[in-house]
């Protein structure tokens, strides 16, 4: 899947098979959330019976998933912003989850 460009960095097997997939499965579920709520509140409504009953809500739920995880455009995408997290952590020392809390300095 990956291919060889001078200008990106190297991207040890942990990041290609475990990091950018984990970002991958977060994005999905954003893209996919009116098909996970709607799974997790049929599992809510239907208690024991919910595997008889929310079939066609988990269908629809992994299908969407399922495009994203198999889309190579959507796995670039992701790619290339967890290298632009990553430089960014390399330049600053500070995560993106950690940036995305910070106040602002000028306050």
């Amino acid at each position: 899947m990956e291919t060889s460009n001078p200008d990106e960095p190297h991207l040890r097997h942990v990041e290609r098979d475990v990091l950018i997939p984990k970002m991958m499965r977060e994005k999905a579920k954003e893209l996919c959330a009116e098909h996970v709520e709607a799974f997790t509140k049929c599992c809510k409504d239907s208690g024991l019976l919910m595997v008889v009953k929310c079939r066609e809500e988990n269908n629809a739920m992994k299908q969407c998933l399922t495009k994203h995880y198999t889309d190579p455009a959507f796995y670039e995408e992701c790619k290339q912003q967890y290298i632009k997290e990553k430089q960014e952590y390399e330049r600053t020392g500070i995560s993106a989850k950690h940036r995305a809390h910070r106040l602002p300095t000028s306050m």
